[in-house]
């Protein structure tokens, strides 16, 4: 009984955390948010540019969309969506990348934000 329970924990200590998990259901429910002004699922830009294949895209490069300079001149100076960078863009827009034309005050939620860009990683790909 005794070997039993230690392997168990050894177990349960190789699984992830809950709090840590990325959610891709739980991101699509959050990307709800951002479907007035975007498309994940498709080329189609709206009033903002589609986030099909946002991640590892460079800021201010999506085919057919009317940038701001500001973002613009923030992808031309390197400004890539990997994760960390959609992290915080998405924690405070003007913040990261400010002037630009986005209106939306950001997610405050951390477990939202890593949720929303694993639903944008599973559309892009």
């Amino acid at each position: 009984m005794k070997y039993l329970f230690v392997g168990a924990t050894f177990v349960l200590a190789l699984l992830p955390p809950v709090a840590q998990a990325k959610d891709i259901e739980a991101g699509k429910v959050v990307f709800k948010k951002c479907a007035a002004c975007h498309n994940a699922d498709t080329d189609a830009n709206k009033v903002g540019p589609t986030l099909k294949g946002v991640v590892g895209r460079t800021a201010g490069t999506a085919p057919g969309y009317s940038y701001s300079k500001a973002m613009k001149d923030a992808g031309a100076a390197g400004l890539v969506w990997d994760e960390p960078n959609l992290t915080e863009y998405l924690t405070d827009p003007k913040a990261k990348v400010p002037t630009n034309k986005m209106g939306f005050p950001g997610l405050k939620n951390p477990d939202d934000i890593k949720n929303v860009i694993a639903y944008l990683k599973n559309v892009s790909g």
